[in-house]
Order: structure tokens, then sequence, then C-alpha cells
């Protein structure tokens, strides 16, 4: 059969696509940018049909109609990474979450593993090449090994999907049915950095030499420290997640990625956020290669990268050094993801280098994200064997195969000064000082 009537043939509606899945399975739902909206609403409109459906999923992206009220006891969340579609529900017990190392995940849809086996995995593609083979587009954490491992796929292919390059193709004679769609990508627009983001990036950039290859994130922190690279050369990208801020740093020629050890000249992600600039970029560009998180977060691969720096943030560190970033307390913020992959990943490059970043206080400054002690009920994400240097707007702490004696100085000295006594009171109080 031609790759066009093969195609055809698998063609149906939304609603026609989900009537496939019954109750009591387990479903993947590709996230990020790659949401497939259009299947959630379609699969959230057989509630009545359907009873202790679950959802894996990593990061959702926009309104999530299988966690409104009445969905109880019809779908549940299983949430590797949670986020606003999703944290409410994991918060009051009607969602799960999995703390996980993001390069892990993957391995759990393996069913001889028989960790979560998939029953069916829903997601989001480009339109198909004239060999039959769809993109993953933006996003391809885990959804590679969900289309791979499930039993049956759900296809919505969307013809505003960027046709990425790499490790990310599926072939149509792998769907058991398609649905089209023509549907503009969720955005992510981040403002101008803050003052404070701003001397935060700054001091990263400091610690970056020519020809480092960088890992980072989204938002304010991220986007100060490339706009500090400036004048930087030859800066490679290997990364869990690219934004609009490294389309830009490659139209200036700070990135080139010529200096790498791993995939020379190429930014290596596993998924893309950003606004249509960066799809528009990123469509059909041989620069970027999207691979399935399982080797783009292995720190055994990151680690081949030379002057590896991995630029990652927290919602509070103790003066040990212990980082939790997955928590408030004991309300689940969003998820471990991949800051111990990349950290581990840059401590054994040669010359990596571990970063921590964030601001010294919550925004109106009334909370000092340095602590005696983390909250009760907060998850440790970063060991304090692993962390090396934490930066904020007043400095660099650097606690690699430091005492906590010693440790307990260096982040008093980047805490904010109208916290440092009380720090200080705490630290001699137990004898860290």
């Amino acid at each position: 059969m031609k790759m066009t009537e093969l195609y055809k043939s698998k063609l149906c509606t939304a609603d026609e696509a989900v009537s496939i899945i019954e109750s009591g399975s387990r479903v993947y739902i590709s996230g990020n940018a790659a949401t497939p909206y259009r299947l959630v609403e379609a699969l959230a409109g057989r509630r009545d049909e359907l009873t202790n459906v679950e959802v894996v999923h990593v990061l959702l992206l926009g309104h999530d109609p299988l966690s409104e009220p009445g969905m109880e006891g019809h779908f549940r969340h299983l949430s590797l990474f949670v986020g606003p579609a999703d944290r409410k529900a994991v918060n009051e017990g009607k969602a799960d979450y999995f703390p996980i190392f993001l390069y892990e995940i993957p391995k759990l849809f393996d069913p001889e593993r028989k960790a979560l086996p998939l029953d069916t995995a829903i997601i989001q593609t480009s339109l198909p090449d004239e060999h039959g083979f769809l993109s993953l587009g933006v996003e391809n954490l885990a959804t590679k090994a969900a289309a791979e491992k499930a039993k049956q796929l759900i296809v919505q292919v969307n013809d505003r999907m960027p046709r990425t390059l790499g490790d990310c193709f599926i072939h149509i004679s792998r769907a058991t049915r398609i649905t089209e769609v023509s549907e503009a990508l969720p955005e992510l627009e981040i403002g101008e950095p803050t003052e404070i983001e701003k001397k935060i990036g700054a001091y990263i950039a400091d610690l970056v030499d020519d020809g480092a290859t960088f890992q980072l994130g989204i938002g304010g922190i991220p986007n100060a420290a490339l706009s500090a690279m400036d004048g930087k050369k030859d800066l490679g990208v290997h990364t869990e997640m690219v934004s609009d801020g490294v389309v830009e740093a490659i139209e200036k020629g700070i990135i080139t990625g010529a200096k790498k050890k791993l995939h020379p000249g190429k930014v290596i992600a596993t998924f893309m956020l950003g606004t249509k600039r960066l799809y528009e970029f990123a469509d059909n560009n041989p620069l970027f290669e999207l691979h399935p998180g399982e080797y783009t977060n292995d720190p055994f691969v990151i680690g081949q990268n030379n002057d590896m720096v991995a630029i990652n943030s927290a919602i509070e560190v103790d003066l040990t050094g212990q980082i939790c970033s997955d928590s408030i307390g004991y309300k689940i913020f969003s998820g471990i993801g991949g800051q111990v992959d990349f950290i581990r990943g840059a401590a054994r490059s040669p010359g990596g280098k571990p970063i921590i970043a964030m601001a010294s206080t919550t925004k109106d400054e009334s909370i000092s994200k340095i602590v005696p002690h983390l909250k009760e009920g907060a998850g440790v994400v970063t060991s304090r064997g692993d962390v090396h240097y934490i930066v904020t707007e007043y400095g660099v702490a650097y606690l690699h195969g430091k005492s906590l004696r010693q440790r307990a100085r260096e982040l008093i000295g980047i805490a904010h000064p109208k916290f440092r006594d009380e720090l200080t009171y705490f630290a001699k109080r137990h004898n860290f000082l």
C-alpha cells in the first residue's frame, strides 16, 4: 500500500480516534507545546462512558478538562512532572505524582519492567513526509518511547507543528488512528529580566568560558544569563529544553557548537518551548536535533561534553546545601525533571560546572530562599553531595568538597543581607559555625 493510501486509511475524527480507549486502561498524553488538545477534549467528552482511566504525562500546558470537577472516578492523572494543569488535583489527592529522574521516565513504559506499561499513547506530530515518517516536532522527551511501547497509538497530526530533526520520528504504520488539526502551538513569552535576574545572569556568565557547552531552562534568569554572554565565542548547547533565547544567541554568533566534543555544530535538546519565532526557526533546521530524554538527560551522555555548564533553579536551599526544587513543604509544585540529570552530568564533564541559580528571596523579599533547614515535608531533589555552585544576586557560593562549616559561611555570604543575622544565629546554635 502506498504511503498516502495508508495514511488516509487511518484518518478519522477526534471522537472516533479516542473511541478505542477502554475503561481501566492507561493512556499516555504528550505534553509541553505538543499537548494534543483536540484529542484530550474528545477524551473528556467520553466521561460518562469511561471509568478508572489512568492518564500518564509529563508537563501538560493549558486547560486540562480531565481534571475538572466531576471527572473523579473517570480519569486519574499519573503525573511525572506537575504543572498548573494538574497541580491542584495532585495536592488534593485526586491525582498522583511520581518523583523520577527525567532520563529514567521512558524506561517506565517498557512492558517487561511492569512499572507503567501503556495501553494507548496519544501524541501530536507534524505532517508525514513522503516516506511516511511523522516528526514529533517540539516534544520528544518521553513521547517516542510511549509511541513505540504502547499497544495502540492515536496521532493528532498538526500542519502547524514544525518538522524537527534528530531521533524524533514515528512511522505512520505504527499509528492505530490519525486525526488532523490545524492549530497554532501554545506560546510562552518571557518578559525582560528584572535587575535581580540581570545580576544573577552576570555572575553565571562569568563562570562560562569560551567553547563551553551549556544547559538551561526557561525564565528570567536563563534569559539574563544568555544576554550576559554577549562576546562569548563558540558556545554549544546540550540541554533538555530550547527557548527563544537560544535563537537570539545563535543569530548573534555566540552559539556555534564548533568546540563541542559530542555532536559538534548541533543544538541537542529533547523539547522546545517558546514563541512562534522559535518554532519557525527550528522547522526543518539541521542545526537542531531533538532526541529522547533517555539520551539527552543521561548523565553519562551529558558528561561526554567538555566544559559542560548546567544551570538550574531551586525553591529553597538549606545551610548544608540541600536543594528543594519540586515542593513547597508538603505541597508538590513541579517535579524532579532534569535537574539532577544535568547536575551530575556536568559534574562528570571535564571542566564542568553544575550551577543552581535563584533570587535570594521571594519577590516581596519577605522570605529567604537560603534557609536554616528545609520546610517540613520539603523534598531534597539535589543532595548536598551533588551541589557545586549556588548563585544569587549577591554572588557565587562554591560548596563542593567543603565542610558544613564552610558551606554555611558561603551560603550566608550570598543570602539577602536582612536574613544573614538570623542564618548566622541558627548556624552557631547548631554548631555549623
